[in-house]
């Protein structure tokens, strides 16, 4: 199957491999001369424009989009509206909010241009293991591109799925890592509380691989920390500032909008948040109040 990859980052790229391993023909464009390059080393073929993308494929045509959330995504399909025609099929496999992916859908549709969202987990372990594909979009256009599903996916039947119409891929997604929120939240304060028992001088390393065969509390996250206490064992260098990609964000606030309570996963996002907080303001007036209604020592700077 010839397939349309726009967007050869480090995920993007992988995909492509895992494309190119499973007999598809894959041709990409990416601004980088560099990322296009990659590509055609490995056996896929690069366009340095759109247009160039475009003509290279014959209709009715499959393009796949790995390219940042928002903005980047928009102008994307902006650059293809007047290039494709009916029944050429877009897929966005980026972490797009499901809320774009409706309205983008709808705009394409009057066009006869097929809009399809693929939640995309995996990560830089993708090309290796896999990637877990949740899909959304009319049911008969997602069975046309199952071959591409099958060969991303760890197997052809497994890891997966068509979840619901377009946007429930990236709804699904979306929640997804909200649930990645807590888990990692979860394990992150375990291993804290084993790190300040300093009595028992514990090697977290030896108990995250203890944990990881057998364990209840075994996952991909737990191997992942295994091996990062494994190089690092007191993690250090590392600033204690912990990035998020919005996907958190927007599960909150749909949980407040659909009125479900989502203790943990809202408690991982603020925690997210208070870590990048070099001088909190909050805390010393905390420390101030304390200090007024008690008597409390104030530490200085």
């Amino acid at each position: 199957m010839d397939i349309a990859m726009i967007g050869l980052g480090k995920m993007g790229a992988n995909m492509a491999q895992r494309l190119l391993r499973g007999g598809h023909r894959v041709v990409g464009f990416d601004p980088s001369a560099a990322a296009r390059k990659l590509l055609e080393d490995k056996g896929g073929e690069a366009a340095a424009s759109l247009e160039l993308l475009i003509g290279r494929l014959a209709a009715p045509r499959v393009l796949w989009m790995m390219v940042p959330a928002g903005e980047p995504t928009d102008a994307t399909i902006e650059g293809l509206r007047g290039l494709l025609g009916r029944g050429d099929t877009l897929i966005d496999g980026g972490n797009s909010y499901y809320r774009d992916t409706l309205r983008r859908a709808a705009s394409l549709e009057p066009l006869g241009i097929r809009y399809v969202d693929a939640g995309t987990s995996g990560g830089v372990w993708g090309l290796q293991e896999g990637y877990s594909l949740m899909v959304g979009g009319d049911e008969a256009v997602v069975e046309t591109l199952r071959p591409i599903f099958s060969s991303l996916a760890p197997a052809a039947d497994r890891g997966w799925g068509r979840v619901g119409p377009v946007g429930a891929g990236h709804f699904t997604k979306m929640v997804h890592n909200g649930i990645e929120y807590g888990l990692m939240q979860a394990y992150a304060e375990g291993f804290s509380i084993l790190r300040h028992k300093e009595a028992f001088d514990l090697d977290l390393h030896q108990i995250a691989e203890i944990w990881r065969h057998g364990s209840v509390v075994r996952s991909w996250l737990l191997d992942l920390s295994a091996s990062a206490l494994k190089t690092n064992p007191h993690l250090d260098g590392i600033a204690p500032y912990v990035a998020d990609s919005g996907e958190g964000r927007w599960t909150v606030a749909e949980a407040i909008e659909l009125g479900v309570p989502a203790f943990v996963i809202t408690q991982s996002l603020l925690e997210r948040l208070r870590s990048r907080e070099a001088d909190s303001f909050g805390d010393k007036l905390l420390a101030a109040m304390r200090n007024q209604f008690g008597g409390h020592a104030i530490k200085s700077e």
